[in-house]
């Protein structure tokens, strides 16, 4: 669980980001423009400030400068207007952790974003004593040594990227840099320079030359999250890079040559969609030399309890509190829990959990989950969109137009997802 700033002079947007956020388990606080925000933040810490680009008072970009300049900063993510280059790139070289557009790309973009900005445990957070899991970290340790491409699959919060670095820690490259990039949080106007690099004069706002992604990870491993995300004419880049080793800018007229090794994850099912044109086949097959299918919580019943004791043995020690123990009705709640958010979930209930007791033992009251008699299926990728479409709805008040504006879509699209879910 994260302590979020969001900062925004659009009620209703700060809203949805409240929404989609508290939903992932993070603790929001929301600020109607930059000068609020500069008043928390002498207040109070925050793990992360997500704030606009463009509000009265102090914008986005004079707020980004203030926070940097502040001891130990928290990262920020400036949103940008959809299409508007030159104020990402501005914000990135100010010092800006990340950029996503506005209106979103997807909740899920946004949830995985912030995620990939959180501070990282190592690799113990793959601890099990399930037998098919145990399979999978053997299968991963016999990879690791090569240097081959790998895709990892599995849904979203089961630890695609901890594999990932697992992978590159074991391997040969492990001295050499590992390069995190999530697919589905680069707008497709700035995708390929993301990646690829970008010369000078490339484009407006580029006023000296960028490396790529793939050149910083030169040496290391590149791990390309949600890669089910790129647009096609990307897909057909990617596989040149993978095919040629070597990557050519944005404005550029050279080929430079990478030394990368590609880890590629998503959750989406890949073999369908490249029967349905959704996704290249030529790029799936070598994306997917070995592939990694991670299983879900819900698949790992005895991971549950062991999960749980070592996520708040190391949550107690990062909040400076004694160990809580576990009741035994806190163990019965978790274990009879659905986990549709698979073990992120759990360990945001826990870190939650572990904040408020502060080291007394954890009651199954303290979890925040739903009893058992409730219990509910997994959500899978349908339903999420319902719940963001009902919430954006909501906000607006109905407002069909403004709720397709807040996520993204068009009107036509919303209008289709509500005849499909009999909601037309």
């Amino acid at each position: 669980m994260a302590r979020l700033l969001v900062v925004d002079d659009e009620p209703s947007f700060r809203a949805l980001l409240r929404d989609i956020l508290e939903g992932a388990g993070h603790g929001v606080t929301e600020a109607r423009d930059g000068a609020e925000a500069l008043a928390f933040l002498e207040r109070t810490s925050f793990d992360l400030v997500l704030t606009d680009r463009r509000m009265p008072v102090v914008d986005g970009l004079e707020l980004l400068r203030r926070v940097r300049a502040r001891t130990s900063p928290p990262p920020v993510v400036v949103l940008t207007a959809h299409g508007s280059i030159p104020e990402a790139v501005e914000a990135v070289r100010l010092g800006a952790a990340d950029y996503i557009t506005k209106p979103l790309p997807s909740p899920e973009a946004l949830v995985d974003l912030v995620a990939s900005l959180q501070p990282r445990e190592d690799d113990g957070e793959l601890v099990t004593a399930d037998p098919a899991m145990k399979e999978l970290l053997e299968l991963v340790d016999r990879v690791a040594p090569r240097d081959v491409a790998v895709l990892v699959t599995g849904e979203s919060g089961t630890g695609k990227e901890l594999v990932a670095r697992r992978l590159h820690a074991r391997s040969p490259r492990a001295k050499g840099p590992f390069v995190a990039v999530n697919a589905a949080a680069l707008p497709e106007t700035l995708a390929e320079s993301e990646l690829f690099g970008a010369e000078r004069g490339a484009f407006t706002g580029a006023d000296q030359a960028r490396a790529g992604r793939f050149e910083e990870a030169s040496g290391g491993t590149l791990f390309l999250d949600e890669v089910g995300e790129l647009p096609v004419g990307l897909q057909s880049k990617l596989l040149r890079v993978l095919e040629e080793r070597v990557v050519r800018r944005l404005g550029g007229s050279r080929d430079l040559p990478v030394d990368v090794r590609l880890v590629a994850a998503t959750n989406r099912d890949l073999t369908r969609e490249t029967e349905e044109d959704g996704f290249r086949q030529d790029l799936f097959f070598r994306l997917a030399v070995v592939v990694v299918n991670v299983p879900p919580l819900r698949e790992r019943p005895d991971d549950v309890p062991l999960l749980a004791r070592h996520f708040a043995q190391r949550l107690a020690a990062r909040h400076g509190v004694p160990v809580p123990s576990l009741a035994d009705d806190a163990l019965a709640a978790l274990s009879a829990h659905a986990w549709p958010g698979n073990v992120r979930e759990l360990r945001n209930v826990l870190e939650r959990a572990v904040v408020v007791r502060g080291g007394e033992p954890i009651r199954g009251a303290d979890l925040g989950l739903a009893p058992a008699s409730s219990a509910f299926a997994p959500l899978d990728r349908a339903h999420r969109e319902r719940e963001a479409l009902l919430a954006a709805l909501r906000r607006t008040g109905g407002k069909r137009e403004e709720a397709a504006k807040l996520l993204g879509i068009s009107v036509r699209t919303l209008y289709y997802r509500l005849k499909q879910w009999g909601m037309g």
